[in-house]
């Protein structure tokens, strides 16, 4: 007996000493816990349970010059379903209520939706999708219905949000309004025009808030000296017009669908602000569509052709070389030099011209001997004329991706006896649209060359943060003489010359044609050759107030030609005199009390429509939009419009009977 009490005290003393060990060991590991790697655990615990979370900043919007809102940033809502959330006798109290009215908002019938429910809820489905793309007004509206107004716990309504951008207007400028986004593939930011040149205005800058993590996964905030208010971001005031941009849009797109043209761009400058009123780049799409891809204006650098020889022009007056009335021989349209021809497009020539007949009726003869017999000697020194004017460099415009120009210079390697001869014509050398309406533009502002502008001035609500004055290039390309001379040729061009077809007695337009052979040095030969047809000026031309620039890449020649008399030139035709025709408000009001016959036909037009006891709906296509909601809402219609200008489409059919407060959506173009 003896010896069993002496083997269990054994035993407990044993136990005894390894709860004792035990409680050392905790004690060893609670003081590590609590003085070796109490940081580390305390930064943990803090970590999990309190976060910074991001506040974003509202991003500015930006306008047009007269007020429209180019791009701004609006809520968009996605909507989804946890299937499993709703106990099942709620779920099928409220199922039918629930796609009924779904029925009334979105696209499809409620059979639809309650099956759709009913298969989520049978497959258990956490994340079903609702609805995706939701203006505010439609999320509230449907966070409201049977069931989802129960809430996420026991309605099982899913709300994501995220920010996007919006173009009111539409396509019309979307490549230079641009963007500024996140790549999804590389995690990269990315972006294009206005929105990526002026993001440091426009995005502001992110806040920071600390919260601290509650029951159900909930986030409660911490209200403390570590928390930074968002600054939303400024908004930009573009120099684009809405008025002009719509014209320039509209007459480029004409022209490239009549001429099946692959790309082109059109730029219309405020001659003495170098303030862009309009720009406009089209490209083909292999369906034959038309939408903006690239900034072609600013990034495509190429061959001018024709309307280079102004700088020939201007060179050879400003040196008094030769003087305008100087005649030369077009030596039956062809001349050579080192073995290689240089010829006129109208066979024979022109015989013997001075040299401003020569520019006017676009003479690479007449031009390329000027040039080359007063410089073949010191080709630097007309060399050294266009980089006074600044084309042998970027204009350093805000967006990023402008086009190189390449200017041969006489010390170069590749200079060559062929150099001077073809850049009289307008080959052999590379500007973009934008620096060739640059130049041009100067001419119209009396010899000053301001830089091209986009943004006139950033602002918070109504007060200006920075505004952007004019920034002038060369105070003076030329002297008072040689502009006198060149505006009265580059008149001419359009009275008599090239541009002849664009004359208007009513309107005096002032500029010069271009038609340049593309990719003539291509390893396919003849079969990739293709023309650029170009024209470029200022309106009016006695008191310029806008220069424009049109270029149109690849027209079919099969359709017609390929001038840029015939295929630009009616684009810059059509844009001065619509903008002088149809604006909208003018400085001054000429005749206030004389009868305008076109107003008057459509006032009467208007007028006799009104009055009418109508009990149909009427024929709306082609009246003005204005006119057709004043005429709508006469006969107790409400009116929905959808664009601007004319009435392209009606919801509502013709004959159809009035039905008063009935809803008609117009669609105007």
């Amino acid at each position: 007996m003896a010896v069993d009490d002496k083997h269990i005290s054994y035993r407990i003393y044993l136990v005894a000493v390894f709860i004792f060990l035990m409680a050392i060991a905790i004690v060893v590991k609670l003081t590590n816990i609590q003085w070796v790697e109490g940081d580390y655990y305390r930064k943990l615990a803090k970590q999990r349970t309190v976060r910074n979370f991001v506040i974003p900043a509202n991003k500015g919007n930006i306008y047009s010059a007269d007020g429209s809102l180019l791009a701004t940033s609006i809520p968009n809502y996605e909507i989804r379903f946890d299937a499993k959330a709703p106990k099942t006798e709620t779920f099928e109290k409220y199922v039918k209520q629930l796609s009924d009215s779904l029925e009334t908002v979105l696209d499809r019938p409620s059979d639809y939706y309650e099956k759709e429910l009913r298969k989520a809820r049978a497959n258990k489905n956490r994340y079903y999708l609702i609805a995706r793309n939701l203006s505010y007004t439609e999320y509230m509206k449907i966070k409201g219905f049977p069931l989802f107004k129960l809430g996420a716990f026991k309605g099982g309504i899913i709300v994501e949000q995220e920010t996007v951008r919006k173009h009111p207007i539409g396509k019309i400028a979307e490549r230079t309004i641009g963007y500024d986004r996140i790549d999804p593939a590389t995690g990269v930011e990315v972006g294009k025009g206005i929105e990526w040149a002026f993001k440091s205005y426009l995005n502001g800058k992110d806040g920071k808030i600390l919260k601290q993590k509650i029951a159900k996964g909930q986030w409660k905030p911490i209200r403390d000296v570590n928390e930074v208010d968002p600054i939303d971001g400024y908004d930009v005031i573009s120099t684009i017009d809405v008025f002009i941009q719509d014209i320039a849009h509209h007459a480029l797109l004409k022209q490239l669908e009549d001429y099946e043209a692959d790309h082109g761009c059109v730029v219309v400058m405020e001659t003495q602000t170098g303030h862009v009123k309009a720009i406009s780049n089209l490209g083909r799409a292999e369906d034959g569509s038309y939408y903006e891809t690239t900034n072609y204006a600013i990034a495509e650098s190429h061959e001018p052709g024709s309307t280079f020889k102004l700088v020939d022009l201007m060179a050879i007056l400003e040196d008094k070389v030769a003087d305008t009335s100087t005649v030369y021989d077009s030596h039956n349209g062809v001349v050579k030099y080192y073995g290689r021809s240089v010829r006129d497009s109208h066979n024979g020539g022109y015989g013997k011209v001075s040299l401003a007949r020569g520019f006017e009726l676009s003479s690479n003869t007449v031009m390329v001997q000027a040039v080359y017999d007063n410089y073949k000697n010191n080709p630097s020194k007309f060399v050294n004329h266009i980089n006074s004017y600044g084309l042998n460099k970027t204009l350093g415009l805000h967006f990023k991706g402008e086009g190189r120009p390449y200017i041969p210079q006489p010390k170069d390697k590749h200079w060559s006896g062929v150099s001077l001869p073809w850049m009289a014509f307008g080959y052999g050398v590379s500007v973009t649209p934008m620096q060739t309406l640059a130049f041009y533009n100067s001419v119209a502002n009396d010899g000053v060359m301001v830089k091209p502008q986009f943004v006139s001035e950033i602002k918070e609500w109504n007060k200006t943060i920075k505004k952007f004055d004019v920034e002038v290039i060369n105070p003076r390309v030329c002297s008072p003489e040689t502009l006198k001379k060149v505006k009265a040729v580059l008149l001419n061009v359009v009275k008599k010359g090239t541009g002849s077809k664009l004359y208007s007695k009513d309107f005096s337009m002032a500029g010069k044609t271009g038609t340049a052979q593309m990719n003539y040095g291509g390893k396919e030969g003849k079969s990739a050759l293709y023309y650029a047809s170009s024209f470029v000026g200022y309106f009016p031309a006695d008191h310029p107030k806008y220069s424009c620039i049109v270029v149109v890449h690849k027209p079919n020649t099969s359709k017609n030609n390929y001038y840029g008399a015939d295929v630009a030139g009616p684009v810059f035709k059509r844009i001065a005199q619509k903008i002088f025709t149809d604006a909208p408000s003018t400085n001054k009001i000429k005749q206030l009390d004389s009868k305008i016959p076109k107003q008057e036909i459509s006032y009467d037009k208007f007028d006799k429509e009104s009055n009418k006891k109508l009990n149909q709906i009427p024929n709306l296509k082609g009246m003005p939009g204005m006119d057709a909601v004043a005429l709508l809402e006469n006969l107790g219609l409400k009116v929905k419009i959808n664009g601007f200008g004319k009435v392209k489409n009606q919801s509502i059919q013709a004959g159809q009977a009035i039905i008063k407060n009935t809803t008609i959506v117009l669609e105007l173009s």
